[in-house]
């Protein structure tokens, strides 16, 4: 069933953010990107809904406002920011190739 997968993938990042924190001495920032992570309001707020014992604080009106451009949307008082940021996968595989093939061999 198609909720139950989307449970699961939400779940399954939880998982590794909390197992993520428990090993790292502080907890800085996490940051959404790439398809998933610049356009999915609904699944930002499920991976973000039960990490507030990690200091995640999610502001869902700050989460719904962002669209496909960069943001914090965290709350103002979490300990960890929470920010989407766009990416270019074409541009960096152009610039890449490009960097590639202009250096002399």
């Amino acid at each position: 069933n198609a909720l139950e997968a989307i449970e699961t993938y939400a779940y399954r990042i939880r998982k590794y953010i909390g197992a993520y924190a428990a090993n790292l001495i502080k907890v800085d920032a996490i940051v959404f990107t790439g398809g998933v992570g610049q356009y999915g309001v609904r699944m930002r707020e499920r991976i973000c809904s039960r990490l507030e014992n990690v200091g995640i604080h999610i502001n869902k009106d700050l989460n719904k406002s962002v669209g496909g451009t960069p943001g914090i949307i965290s709350k103002p008082y979490s300990p960890v920011s929470i920010l989407v940021i766009p990416t270019n996968e074409e541009l960096q595989i152009a610039l890449d190739t490009y960097e590639l093939i202009a250096t002399p061999v």
